[in-house]
């Protein structure tokens, strides 16, 4: 069984210079948790780029498709109408008078589906409590996670954390191979 040692960081400045010595020391730093977003430290702790624009881009696309079809059968198929000279027998005639029709769907697609895409990734569903290792994380303390597989360097590496900066260190089991 593997256990997973949270360092409690006081200041980001500290958890930001104490990253880089750690992993010199081959400590594996997996995440960190803090009460604003901390720039750069997703290059340090490793953490890859994010495929989300590739997902917002999609669920746009969507909304403008949707949006293109239900203006091409609404105006064109369903029930064309004449309206102040304007041909209804072709949607690319008429396609300038609904690019605001075309562009709010855009957003509206791209602006739901992202926050979805957020509340699926991110586990935040009903009836899920998201672990906090220190209750002040929402406050002010920054909480670098990091696992260790060896049960006898659980001390080596708690005192590579107090000796980097943490002001406190917590253990956890994790169940993992």
């Amino acid at each position: 069984m593997a256990k997973r040692i949270y360092g409690v960081f006081d200041d980001e400045e500290i958890l930001m210079n104490a990253i880089p010595a750690l992993k010199a020391q081959g400590v594996s730093c997996k995440d960190v948790q803090s009460p604003f977003p901390i720039h750069g430290i997703e290059s340090l702790i490793g953490v890859p780029r994010t495929r989300l624009s590739i997902a917002s881009f999609m669920y746009g696309i969507t909304g403008t498709s949707l949006a293109l079809l239900m203006v091409w059968y609404m105006m064109i198929s369903d029930w064309p109408i004449n309206i102040g000279g304007k041909p209804n027998f072709a949607l690319y005639l008429n396609l300038p008078a609904f690019i605001p029709v075309t562009f709010e769907m855009t957003v509206f697609c791209a602006a739901h589906g992202m926050a979805l895409t957020f509340f699926l990734r991110s586990k935040l569903l009903p009836g899920v409590t998201a672990p906090m290792p220190h209750p002040r994380i929402t406050n002010d303390k920054f909480v670098l996670h990091v696992d260790v597989k060896d049960e006898n360097a659980i001390n080596e590496v708690s005192a590579q954390l107090k000796s980097a900066g943490a002001s406190e260190v917590l253990t956890k089991s994790l169940q993992f191979a």
